[in-house]
């Protein structure tokens, strides 16, 4: 995949929002926490990244009830959905000083109607030392998906079927998709969420 940056300015990709909220005091301290466990940059992304993928529950697999969107949210409910997982793992990062951005892919919900297409959301993390970024995937892990840092190749959630009409977006966004987000905090339930998510990048975020 060829990546390709929103913007130029490495600054975007470390900015705070009212979504991406690591002034958050439990976001701190988690990154904190985090942080002392790693020696390098690259030890202290997949320390992050397994953290969000492993630790924070996609809400889809446990019949979740909160729908998380703000990465404070997130932490403080230990769930959310792919989107919602991205969010946090952004925070989190982008307090401890590394770059990190949004990016896409278009899926099919499920197999059994392949007409139903939606968005599903993961990060590129930029790591200086080896000046180049590295797309990741903290859905979580379960079976049949098997997601993990690797700088080898990438090792994400699903594989992109072309022939079906899936997508995999090349653009790295500085924040998260503006439809994204609108699902998130005007759903009022996960069947509301569903059909209120997009399935698609439009030409504006």
């Amino acid at each position: 995949m060829n990546l390709q940056c929103e913007t130029s300015d490495i600054n975007e990709y470390l900015a705070a929002s009212e979504v991406i909220d690591f002034y958050d005091n439990n976001i701190q301290a988690i990154a904190k926490e985090l942080s002392e466990q790693a020696n390098t940059e690259v030890e202290l992304a997949k320390i992050v990244y397994e953290f969000v993928r492993d630790n924070i529950s996609h809400s889809f697999d446990i019949d979740g009830k909160a729908i998380t969107c703000q990465a404070s949210s997130v932490l403080r409910h230990k769930e959310g959905i792919c989107f919602a997982k991205s969010h946090l793992l952004a925070a989190i990062l982008r307090d401890l000083g590394i770059p990190i951005g949004f990016c896409y892919q278009r899926l099919i919900l499920n197999d059994s109607d392949p007409t139903k297409l939606t968005l599903h959301g993961l990060n590129a993390i930029y790591l200086s030392r080896l000046n180049r970024w590295v797309r990741v995937d903290a859905r979580g892990n379960k079976k049949e998906v098997n997601a993990e840092f690797c700088l080898e190749g990438e090792m994400l959630a699903f594989q992109v079927r072309t022939y079906l009409s899936e997508i995999d977006y090349p653009t790295i966004y500085a924040q998260p998709h503006n439809r994204v987000i609108s699902a998130l905090k005007n759903s009022n339930n996960f069947e509301e969420l569903i059909g209120n998510l997009p399935d698609e990048i439009s030409r504006e975020n």
